[in-house]
C-alpha cells in the first residue's frame, strides 16, 4: 500500500515538474508605451539576441500585454527594449527563470535615450 502510494505521489510530482518546464517564459509590459523591440543580452554584455517581440503576431506588446519569450535561457539579462515613442532603453540585471513571468514598468526606465539625441553609453553592470 505504502508502496503503491508512494509511486502516485512520485508520478504527480514528474507530471508537475513536467508542466512546469513546457509553461512559457513571459514578459509582462509594465510600461506606458507600446513597444516594438526586446532584446535580452547576458548581464554585463552587449550580446543582444533577436527582437523577442517577433514573437507576438503584431509585431508589438501593448501595455499590460504579455509577450511570449523564445531561446532564452534562464539567467540574469540585461534587456534593451525601443517603444513606438521612440524611446530606447536598457534595464540592467533583470532575472528570467524558466516558465515564469517576468516584467519591466515605467519606473524603471531610467537608463533611455530617443530616437535623434545623443547615443546612450552601453556600461557593463558592476
Amino acid at each position: 500500500m505504502r508502496a503503491c502510494l508512494f509511486m502516485l505521489l512520485w508520478l504527480a510530482g514528474m507530471a508537475a515538474a513536467d508542466a512546469q518546464q513546457q509553461k512559457p517564459t513571459r514578459f509582462w509590459n509594465l510600461t506606458r508605451h507600446v513597444i516594438n523591440e526586446l532584446s535580452l543580452a547576458p548581464a554585463g554584455t552587449t550580446n543582444f539576441g533577436p527582437n523577442q517581440c517577433k514573437n507576438d503576431k503584431d509585431g508589438t506588446v501593448d501595455p499590460d500585454e504579455r509577450l511570449r519569450i523564445t531561446g532564452v535561457p534562464p539567467g540574469t539579462y540585461d534587456i534593451r527594449l525601443k517603444d513606438i515613442s521612440g524611446r530606447q532603453c536598457i534595464v540592467r540585471g533583470v532575472k528570467v527563470e524558466a516558465g515564469e513571468i517576468f516584467s519591466i514598468e515605467e519606473k524603471e526606465l531610467t537608463a533611455c535615450e530617443k530616437r535623434g539625441q545623443f547615443p546612450m553609453p552601453i556600461r557593463p553592470a558592476s
